[in-house]
């Protein structure tokens, strides 16, 4: 598939943020200026990021910061997708979310009943001010028998030097705790996000264009969720270790500039 023919044939595109459109604080050479291009020929921007540790509104302000956003833009994370999961699945059920606190408003906010005493769903996200009382409350939940749902799986968050632990290495923590796995998790490559997406923003999978650096997580969630994808080599990914991975994207380029 030719560039040309991915940009003719999408209506949304989804872009990961770091490594895709940002290194750090840093925003990728040309970005704002190609998505600015896809904006004028009508295309639909959304930011779509693993990252829960962060509310939509956190990550709108950091992309206005950079002279990213735009209008029409919108951010979802798998916070936000893991919420929308919950309400379809388990409404009006008793749900402990780990969490830093502005996280844990979104779920308020979308209408999930959170109770930290005798939950009967509890939802692992990224916790950035996780402390040794959460952890213990969370794996004696499991150990009760609550059903178990994670946002994402990512092992680790790319920061600066030495990437920081994410909720893949929570999950083994409280694997070797409680004997427990998720029973769910919601974010990329999983097809529940790929299911949010498609109601939230109303455009199908095949007009639908995933956009990021990572092959494992950004390409593979795309293809998996019958959607187009464009892997930039702006981040994680190079064309000596995409060698080593069984996803395929339809188009590569070397950075979003080129949109």
């Amino acid at each position: 598939m030719t560039k040309e023919e991915l940009l003719g044939g999408c209506d949304l595109f989804l872009f990961d943020l770091d490594g895709t459109l940002y290194l750090a604080d840093t925003p990728v050479a040309g970005a704002a200026e190609a998505l600015a291009r896809l904006r004028e020929k009508g295309k639909r921007v959304v930011y779509l990021t693993n990252n829960s540790s962060k509310t939509g509104t956190e990550y709108e302000k950091k992309l206005r910061r950079l002279g990213l956003w735009g209008a029409g833009d919108a951010v979802y994370t798998s916070a936000d997708a893991t919420a929308e999961y919950l309400l379809s699945h388990y409404a009006k059920k008793r749900t402990h979310v780990l969490a830093a606190e502005p996280v844990r408003e979104v779920f308020r906010a979308a209408g999930v009943l959170l109770d930290d005493a005798a939950p009967e769903v509890c939802v692992l996200a990224y916790d950035t001010t996780l402390t040794f009382a959460k952890m213990k409350a969370f794996n004696e939940f499991l150990a009760g028998g609550a059903v178990y749902i994670a946002t994402h799986p990512d092992d680790v968050c790319p920061t600066d030097g030495v990437p920081m632990p994410d909720v893949g290495s929570f999950i083994a923590l409280f694997a070797r705790a409680s004997g427990r796995t998720p029973q769910v998790v919601c974010g990329k490559p999983y097809p529940v996000m790929g299911e949010c997406v498609a109601r939230a923003f109303g455009c199908p999978p095949s007009r639908t264009c995933m956009v990021g650096d990572r092959l494992h997580t950004d390409i593979r969630f795309g293809n998996a969720n019958g959607m187009r994808t464009l892997l930039v080599l702006s981040g994680e990914t190079t064309r000596e270790n995409m060698k080593n991975f069984p996803d395929t994207p339809d188009v590569i380029l070397e950075s979003v500039a080129e949109l």
